[in-house]
């Protein structure tokens, strides 16, 4: 009798444990900046200045800064970054195939920096940063604006 109560402990023990594995893994969020970083990334053109980018990279931080950084075949680099909090539009102009998303600010939120360039380094501001992105359904394209919103509204 004592062994049958000992089992039986044990396979209710593991199926708590194994239904609280279950229903936890469906109701997880996962994290807007991840979301987002993964669909830029996802989508992104290579092919849009394949001739003259080297290498580039985007990234989302957890603190709401979006970064786009692009190295040149020439050892030019370009870096774009501004906080998602002074997101004011999102434009994609193009096509399901190809196109540019447009992310613009309140006003000049963009910091904007060169570096080996032929003038110099030269560090401003702008108004918006422009992400190539390829084969993006129209689902998609309105689930990133819906994740930046999403965004923008937390680290206001």
């Amino acid at each position: 009798m004592k062994k049958i109560t000992l089992h039986l402990k044990k396979i209710i023990l593991f199926a708590c444990g194994l239904a609280f594995c279950v229903f936890s893994a469906f109701n997880r969020q996962e994290d807007p900046t991840v979301l987002i970083e993964n669909m830029l990334v996802k989508y992104y053109n290579n092919e849009a200045q394949a001739k003259l980018i080297k290498k580039h990279e985007i990234k989302v931080t957890s603190t709401g800064f979006c970064r786009y950084r692009k190295v040149f075949n020439n050892g030019k680099e370009e870096y774009f970054a501004f906080n998602l909090s002074r997101l004011k539009a999102i434009d994609y102009y193009g096509t399901q195939a190809k196109g540019d998303l447009f992310l613009r600010t309140n006003s000049d939120d963009v910091i904007v920096q060169t570096r080996n360039d032929k003038r110099g380094a030269i560090d401003s501001m702008g108004t918006y940063m422009v992400i190539p992105l390829k084969n993006i359904e129209p689902e998609a394209l309105n689930d990133l604006a819906e994740q930046l919103k999403k965004l923008k509204l937390e680290k206001l």
